[in-house]
């Protein structure tokens, strides 16, 4: 088949959008949190774990230290004890109270509100502080690649990139920045509900005509088999990326691959 132009790709991605933004209107995140220090607080908790995880011990971590002033003064241990049942719970609890302290000593108790500030708070990467800007602040910068937006992508054939941190890059190009702030939930929905991991759903799928992997995108081979299709491979290829994305940062990488998000 011949080479997809940019044009034309750039215009299955504006349909893609309209159609995940028709689909899913007004969606709000699964995570529960009430301002922006426990908005930062549970994404980065959530990376490699469930937000129904992170749903279940943040109502007690916040009873116990509500503010980054209570935080900072916390104890790590006690923080692990309260948050022991989710995936790396050990620097998730260290990354909650040091960035608590950072918060405290170099941004007057008040969640920063940039980009590079968010990035420099432990544990917090690009994927986290793209989610802290649009939902706290109401500023896009960029696009929160999660490993269900990852997966999508480049279903889609929006992105070849082998990292999340680099198919942000190709989205940011790809599409206009009016929709960046919908794709993250929308896409993360879509991802749970119709385009699965292993067993996509393309035979209801809304996009189907649209996308090229389409009926493709099936359950990776058996160990032992040469076999499997090019959009398995893909799949393969972008759940390494996902896990190299998710090192760097503690339990958060800069990509989005860290947070399994979402398999809720």
């Amino acid at each position: 088949m011949p080479r997809e132009s940019k044009a034309s790709r750039r215009q299955r991605g504006i349909e893609f959008c309209a159609r995940m933004h028709e689909r899913y209107p007004d969606v709000q995140s699964a995570l529960d949190y009430h301002d922006a220090f426990t908005l930062v607080v549970c994404v980065m908790l959530s990376a490699q774990t469930t937000d129904a995880g992170v749903n279940r011990v943040t109502p007690e971590l916040f009873r116990r230290w509500p503010t980054p002033q209570a935080m900072a003064q916390a104890d790590p241990a006690e923080v692990g004890e309260v948050i022991h049942s989710i995936g790396f719970w050990r620097a998730k609890a260290a990354h909650c109270v040091e960035l608590s302290q950072m918060i405290m000593s170099d941004f007057g108790g008040e969640v920063p509100r940039t980009m590079e500030e968010l990035c420099r708070l432990p544990g917090v990467g690009r994927k986290t502080a793209n989610i802290v800007l649009n939902k706290a602040f109401g500023i896009c910068e960029g696009i929160a690649v999660d490993t269900h937006v990852f997966r999508i992508a480049t279903r889609m054939g929006f992105t070849r990139a082998s990292t999340p941190a680099a198919a942000e890059k190709d989205l940011l190009d790809l599409l206009p920045r009016e929709l960046w702030t919908y794709v993250n939930e929308e896409w993360i929905h879509f991802g749970r509900d119709t385009c699965t991991a292993q067993r996509p759903k393309c035979e209801g799928c809304p996009c189907a005509d649209i996308c090229p992997s389409a009926f493709k995108a099936v359950r990776p081979a058996r160990r032992g088999s040469a076999k499997g299709t090019g959009a398995s491979k893909a799949g393969a290829k972008g759940a390494s990326g996902r896990k190299s994305a998710d090192r760097g940062k503690g339990a958060e990488a800069r990509g989005a691959g860290g947070a399994r998000a979402q398999g809720k």
